[in-house]
């Protein structure tokens, strides 16, 4: 993985030198702050609050958990290879003493480096919730696993079709459609009746495995389907590198 160092830190440095991950990480804290606060505020009247707790709610019981993922995980991506592309900078990239495997995890883990420290406040959340009433941890990390495995995936998805296209407006809209079509395959699980479709649906459903995560439940056939969502746009997204390199 010749050059990942360098390309790193030069991707890190471009993400947060531009207002464009300010803007994803404030705005996506606002939306889960204004979440979590609606919980609580629930839970502590105990209108509708359902079974668990607001620890379990937060992470595996409504949709504002997956609704900005399907934005954000695109937008974060979009720039990796488009915007190279379209400023000519990927000719100078490509024929520096780098892989091609190398600028291609250095570009998706710098993404994933941003999309975790994203999700890294929130924890104060769970502690301030903490204060008031119990707290299992371990669900807590298991939750954070399923997280981070969910957005793995996403950004892994938006990495290769930025890597497909010159235009990142391009790329941001082939991603956002990607990942809403396995999210509206997952929620066949609902609509389905019990059969293979139903276990398909079921077995891709983010909800469902982010239900299961919050409660502690780690399968590992899950974490086989994230890796796959995360190995096979990676492997497309090096061989279409390749291909501008050797074409």
């Amino acid at each position: 993985m010749t050059g990942f160092w360098p390309i790193f830190k030069r991707e890190m440095l471009a993400l947060f030198v531009t207002p464009l991950a300010w803007v994803l990480i404030t705005t996506f804290l606002m939306v889960q702050g204004i979440h979590v606060f609606i919980l609580v505020t629930q839970f502590a009247t105990q209108v509708d609050a359902g079974e668990g707790g607001p620890v379990q709610a937060f992470f595996g019981k409504t949709i504002l958990l997956y609704l900005p993922l399907l934005f954000i995980c695109p937008l974060l991506t979009m720039r990796l290879f488009a915007e190279e592309r379209r400023s000519g900078t990927i000719e100078a990239l490509l024929t520096a003493p780098v892989s091609t495997v190398g600028v291609t995890l250095a570009k998706y883990a710098a993404a994933l480096c941003t999309y975790a420290l994203m999700w890294a406040p929130t924890v104060l959340y769970i502690v301030i919730i903490g204060k008031t009433g119990d707290v299992d941890w371990r669900a807590v990390g298991a939750s954070y696993l399923g997280v981070l495995c969910v957005g793995a995936g996403y950004l892994a998805i938006g990495t290769m079709t930025s890597a497909l296209t010159s235009s990142q407006l391009t790329a941001a809209v082939l991603s956002t459609m990607a990942v809403m079509f396995l999210f509206m395959v997952g929620i066949g699980e609902f609509v389905a009746d019990s059969g293979p479709v139903h276990d398909v649906c079921a077995y891709i459903s983010v909800w469902s495995q982010m239900n299961d995560f919050s409660q502690g439940i780690i399968d590992l056939r899950r974490l086989t389907l994230d890796a796959t969502l995360v190995a096979v746009p990676l492997f497309i997204t090096v061989r279409a590198v390749d291909a501008w390199r050797w074409g």
